[in-house]
């Protein structure tokens, strides 16, 4: 099989493990945080309340519990489904996210594929180009595109296009735009410095690939560049590519956050900026649970690819499943050709092995 049954089991439980964690950590975080929402919402002079009614207020939304009692009743609430109510609102949170998660998917899914798009781009004129003589500049600017991308500031870069390809050159407008032309700069704010550190991994392994031994070979036997590229520079040079997928995931929801606040998108990223500001625990909790899932979910995902993409990672479980099977059958078959020697008065006497003699060793 090309994945282990064990190897995904203990995926799975450690992706678990993570979520605990990150709902644990998000909560004790929130809950040392001085002040509490329900004070910031109802405690106003201008909503005219008295103390008697905010004190029925606390006590009808648990804010008064000791933390574990809320701890346990929000564990226990996520487990069902059931994320509790808005502070700001009133609304119920899973009502809130499962309006505004939508239009932050189709973002973080574009802005992903884009960015993955462009960063493959960028390795392979990179890496492509000449390494010395009078075009050898193109390839140093290519080099330096990632550094350059990576230091882009997100909220700078989306006024930034918004200024150009809106106000400037009319390709694009941000005032009651389609759905598809409301993506095209939220897609690119999110892209382009998402895309740094996966170009960047992607040269340097592509990098050494180009200059391992197998390659060299295959090329000295008539294949052509683009061939090497394509059938045995990039299979070998994927990996470490999925892995910094996998790892700027994070780095994708951050970058969701404020592209949605720059351009005015009724998402998670605004969401979450509106629960900052008003204190909205039940709805920041939820939004890092849900993006703590998004990120296990992806990690699992490439871990899983692994063993497909290279099959030497295949070959070592593989290899190492058919010794045990095979120790298993010769000791199987050792005791059973002694017993059928011992029936008819034959002492077999085996030649002892390392391993035999390490056994007995232990056992006396």
């Amino acid at each position: 099989m090309i994945l282990d049954i064990r190897y995904l089991a203990l995926r799975l439980g450690q992706a678990i493990l993570v979520l605990l964690l990150a709902f644990t950590a998000a909560f004790i975080l929130l809950s040392l945080i001085p002040g509490d929402g329900v004070t910031a919402r109802f405690a106003d002079p201008a909503l005219g309340l008295s103390p008697d009614q905010i004190a029925q207020i606390r006590e009808a939304t648990g804010a008064d519990d000791s933390w574990i009692t809320r701890y346990l009743l929000s564990l226990s609430g996520f487990l069902t489904g059931d994320f509790g109510y808005s502070v700001q609102t009133g609304a119920a949170v899973s009502t809130i996210i499962a309006a505004a998660l939508p239009s932050t998917a189709v973002l973080a899914a574009s802005g992903f594929v884009t960015a993955v798009v462009l960063a493959v781009i960028i390795a392979v004129l990179a890496t492509s180009g000449p390494a010395a003589g009078p075009l050898s500049w193109i390839r140093r600017i290519l080099d330096s595109v990632p550094s350059l991308f990576i230091s882009i500031p997100v909220f700078w870069l989306g006024i930034l296009l918004i200024q150009v390809f809106s106000f400037q050159l009319g390709f694009v407008s941000v005032v009651d735009p389609g759905p598809a032309e409301a993506l095209v700069l939220p897609t690119l704010t999110v892209a382009v410095p998402l895309s740094a550190p996966i170009a960047q991994v992607l040269i340097r392994s592509i990098t050494e690939v180009q200059a391992s031994g197998f390659v060299k070979v295959t090329a000295a036997k008539g294949a052509s560049q683009a061939w090497l590229l394509v059938h045995t520079v990039a299979r070998n040079a994927v990996l470490p590519g999925l892995t910094i997928i996998g790892l700027v995931f994070g780095e994708l929801v951050a970058g969701a956050v404020v592209t949605e606040t720059v351009f005015g998108r009724n998402g998670i990223g605004l969401i979450t900026a509106q629960a900052v500001t008003h204190r909205d625990n039940p709805t920041l909790l939820a939004v890092v649970v849900i993006a703590t899932f998004g990120y296990v979910i992806i990690n699992l995902v490439v871990d899983l690819l692994y063993p497909v993409i290279d099959v030497r990672l295949r070959t070592k479980r593989s290899a190492a499943s058919a010794n045990k099977a095979l120790r298993t059958h010769d000791e199987a078959t050792r005791r059973a050709l002694t017993a059928s020697a011992a029936s008819v008065g034959v002492d077999l006497d085996w030649a002892q092995t390392p391993g035999d003699t390490e056994a007995k060793g232990r056992e006396s």
